[in-house]
């Protein structure tokens, strides 16, 4: 199977403005199978905040103060997302209940 990789959310427009946590927004990927992720700078409440989502079916937020942490924990649970996803996509067993612990346990490792 090819790689499915993610892209710019709306083609990168909306890098710049303000994000959900009402931060900056540095980084917005979308994947195409059904999920997004952004990394804002400067939230009221803390320095970044990543926030990601599988549209339809979950939305998580962290919050971090070091710059180099949100990164690598971007790229790491954009990786994390990726697998949930073509693992949803390939059905398998167990089908919805295996996806939705498959969410659970995301959630649970990205706290």
């Amino acid at each position: 199977m090819a790689e499915i990789s993610w892209h710019p959310f709306d083609k990168g427009a909306t890098l710049g403005q303000k994000g959900s946590e009402s931060g900056v927004i540095l980084r917005d990927e979308e994947h195409p199978l059904g999920a997004r992720i952004t990394l804002e700078r400067d939230t009221p409440y803390v320095p970044f905040a990543i926030t990601c989502g599988i549209y339809g079916c979950m939305l998580h937020t962290r919050f971090f103060s070091i710059e180099s942490e949100a990164c690598s924990q971007y790229e790491e649970m954009k990786a994390a997302l990726s697998a949930l996803l073509l693992t949803e996509n390939e059905g398998g067993p167990g089908g919805c209940r295996s996806f939705l612990d498959g969410v659970a346990e995301f959630v649970e490792k990205y706290p």
